[in-house]
């Protein structure tokens, strides 16, 4: 594991959005916590209701995680990528935080598992089917790490257009580690190759 903190001081430079959304930018510098990303979508209805509710909701869950207020993109419907036949289509965000206290990782991940496990998350042996709420960490500072457990940086961020689409919102000119390209960069590269469908949902941010 390779873990130099990387506080947002490192990635405010290129992150600025093109209109009046809060951005990383926002977040507070100097507080030396990494800058975490987390990915989220749902399929299926939970305690919520729809999806879009359901990641509503789960804002709020991820918020209490913080000191700070986070940063959320808006929501983004995209269609399924190597799920099963006939699975529904996602609602997708992307959100930026400062965990409370410097995060470790796999700690930070267990509260993820546990927010999806409230919102009724039930894992199966079946890969990437439908699901209530899924919270993929993207990123944690400069981490570097490969278990079995987790990898960071997300081994497939730079090539999905429904995570790259949502965090070109909050952090354009963001250089995720690992990678030589921002994810404005990437996401053209994602749509060049026709990823993955993606229709915004809404034009606002996912909400507290």
């Amino acid at each position: 594991m390779s873990s130099p903190d990387a506080s947002i001081n490192s990635v405010i430079a290129g992150a600025t959005g093109s209109d009046a959304r809060r951005t990383v930018a926002d977040l507070p510098a100097g507080t030396g916590i990494p800058l975490c990303l987390i990915g989220l979508g749902a399929n299926l209805d939970s305690r919520s209701g729809a999806p879009q509710a359901t990641l509503q909701d789960a804002v709020q869950e991820l918020q209490a995680l913080s000191d700070y207020p986070v940063v959320a993109s808006s929501m983004w419907r995209s269609s399924p990528v190597d799920c099963p036949p006939g699975s529904p289509d996602f609602v997708n965000a992307v959100l930026a935080m400062l965990p409370r206290d410097t995060p470790n990782p796999l700690a930070l991940l267990n509260s993820l598992q546990r927010i999806e496990a409230d919102f009724g998350r039930v894992r199966k042996e079946v890969q990437n089917a439908p699901r209530t709420l899924d919270l993929d960490l993207l990123v944690c500072g400069n981490t570097i790490i490969n278990t079995a457990v987790l990898e960071l940086p997300h081994p497939r961020l730079h090539l999905r257009g429904f995570v790259l689409a949502p965090l070109a919102e909050i952090a354009p000119g963001y250089v995720p580690p690992g990678q030589s390209l921002t994810v404005e960069a990437l996401l053209k590269a994602a749509e060049s190759a026709g990823e993955s469908r993606l229709l915004k949902v809404t034009n606002d941010s996912v909400s507290l």
